[in-house]
């Protein structure tokens, strides 16, 4: 497990980096960063969170000529199931079923979200 969770904006970036499927630049990631979230951070606060992005493992980067491209070194599948994970066992005693319980009482559930909870869970059961 990362050393440490990410922050609301460690998170916010990294989901940027994660919805490219690729390398992405400092510059191009700034600009999507205020066009999706409304930041207007500038260039050394963006550095500051890669710098600690890359610190925990999430990301690496590398220089071709003035521009960085951010690479991320782990998938948004593996950190969502280990956050997924880590608020089951603190919030609900390691027990999924009161968290998919929690979720229903908050949210509600289409047949489509049933059904694929419904396949999900015959899945583990063969």
């Amino acid at each position: 497990m990362e050393r440490e969770p990410l922050s609301a904006c460690e998170a916010m970036i990294m989901k940027v980096i994660w919805d490219q499927k690729g390398d992405i630049s400092v510059p191009e990631l700034i600009d999507l960063i205020q066009e999706r979230y409304k930041r207007d951070y500038k260039r050394t606060t963006v550095v500051t969170f890669l710098t600690r992005l890359n610190g925990k493992g999430f990301i690496s980067s590398r220089r071709a000529g003035r521009i960085s491209y951010i690479h991320a070194e782990k998938s948004e599948e593996e950190y969502k199931a280990k956050l997924s994970a880590r608020e089951v066992n603190f919030w609900f005693d390691g027990k999924p079923a009161e968290f998919i319980a929690a979720l229903s009482n908050n949210q509600s559930l289409s047949k489509e979200d049933i059904k694929q909870i419904r396949g999900l869970l015959d899945e583990m059961d063969q």
